[in-house]
């Protein structure tokens, strides 16, 4: 099934009509305010183009996890305050999500006029997909536009319960960019290299999976290398390591020898004797007692910036070390700027890689920078997300 995109909406004409745009605008607040606007920017293009178009905007996302009932701390009120800003133009911000009160704000509405609603998971049925929540948002619109890749893997009523409501369904630019890019790494230009880090095995376990038999060269760095090194039989110290996942890193291992592939993990690191950021470090190749790996040494650092310079594409999701911490994040640096470097179609998802990325300003050298961790995982995986599959079965139904 092909996904209906917003450029087949805008050619049908949405002036006077409710566009009710899903978008992703989780964003950090700091002291009341937003204190990192990336994900309102990535929203821009679809807002700017209905916008222009004379749609009358209705504008829903989440923000943190208020399990289902108000919590004035996560209000999306600063949002609605930073997008003026960027917009360059009044934002109208509705304290509800449903019923009287946002079905006047949205009656109110001008042609070429934006309203934000309040955290659709102040509601109840929001991350339980509601029927009777996804029929209430959809009261509020005679279009439907899907923006929200980072939230697209999970079927909730703002993503993909709506939709079968809406006749008039699609993608925005954001969520489409995304898919066409990830899709390049399922169909690559070879050799594809995976960069993968992160604190646990079981968080990426089932991409480790979907991944080695495809990769040619899987690089793993962060804490899950030293899952991996103890099950090769190597000292971890007091390394993070998860027992129950060292059967599941061997299975990984053999796959990748199997499907004939190569697996590097770190051969040297940089460790501490406590999990801190002023603690005395250095690097070795062997771990001692009492010591934990806090990131990986120079050396792996400059085997895995050859794999990137040597690769064709290229995917990075999750840092290489403890990168909140200024002593223990030179390899994930190292890293990010490798792929920055690289001639690859390179694509970074996960916060921290994009944190790494951002940190250094080498983002606009990066071939494609991935709002959603979780959910850019999954797609790689090959896996349906039901964000996605809900525009394409309503677009289908509406075309019969």
């Amino acid at each position: 099934m092909s996904t209906p995109t917003l450029d087949d909406v805008l050619a049908k004409g949405v002036r006077g009509q409710r566009v009710f745009v899903r978008a992703d605008l989780n964003v950090p607040l700091v002291d009341g305010r937003v204190g990192d606007d990336t994900r309102i920017r990535a929203a821009l293009g679809t807002l700017r183009k209905l916008l222009s178009g004379g749609a009358r905007v209705v504008l829903a996302s989440h923000l943190g996890r208020p399990k289902g009932s108000p919590d004035p701390a996560l209000s999306l009120r600063p949002v609605a305050e930073r997008l003026a800003e960027l917009l360059g133009r009044a934002v109208g911000f509705c304290e509800a999500t449903i019923g009287p009160v946002a079905e006047a704000a949205v009656a109110a509405l001008g042609d070429g006029e934006l309203v934000l609603l309040e955290n659709v998971r102040f509601e109840a049925g929001e991350t339980k997909n509601d029927p009777e929540l996804a029929r209430r948002l959809a009261q509020l619109a005679d279009v439907f536009v899907n923006d929200a890749f980072g939230t697209s893997h999970r079927a909730h009523a703002s993503t993909a319960g709506i939709a079968a409501h809406v006749p008039r369904v699609a993608a925005g630019d954001l969520l489409r960019s995304e898919l066409e890019h990830l899709a390049e790494i399922r169909s690559p230009v070879r050799p594809l290299l995976c960069l993968l880090g992160g604190a646990k095995v079981s968080d990426k376990l089932a991409v480790l999976e979907a991944l080695t038999p495809h990769t040619d060269v899987l690089c793993i760095g962060g804490a899950m290398a030293y899952t991996f090194l103890r099950a090769l039989g190597q000292p971890t110290g007091t390394s993070m390591v998860e027992e129950d996942r060292i059967e599941d890193a061997r299975r990984v291992i053999a796959a990748a020898e199997r499907f004939g592939r190569r697996l590097l993990l770190p051969t040297d690191h940089v460790v501490a004797e406590r999990f801190a950021g002023d603690a005395p470090s250095k690097v070795v190749t062997l771990i001692p007692d009492g010591f934990m790996a806090l990131d990986i040494g120079p050396e792996t650092a400059a085997r895995y910036a050859e794999e990137a310079h040597q690769a064709k594409t290229l995917f990075w999701n999750g840092p290489m070390g403890v990168f909140e911490m200024e002593a223990f994040a030179k390899g994930t640096e190292a890293v990010a700027n490798a792929v920055a470097e690289s001639a690859a179609n390179s694509i970074v998802g996960g916060g921290d890689s994009l944190s790494a990325v951002n940190k250094l300003g080498v983002g606009d050298r990066i071939g494609h920078l991935s709002t959603g961790g979780g959910a850019s995982l999954e797609f790689v995986q090959g896996l349906a997300l039901p964000g996605v599959t809900a525009l394409e079965k309503t677009a289908m139904e509406s075309s019969r």
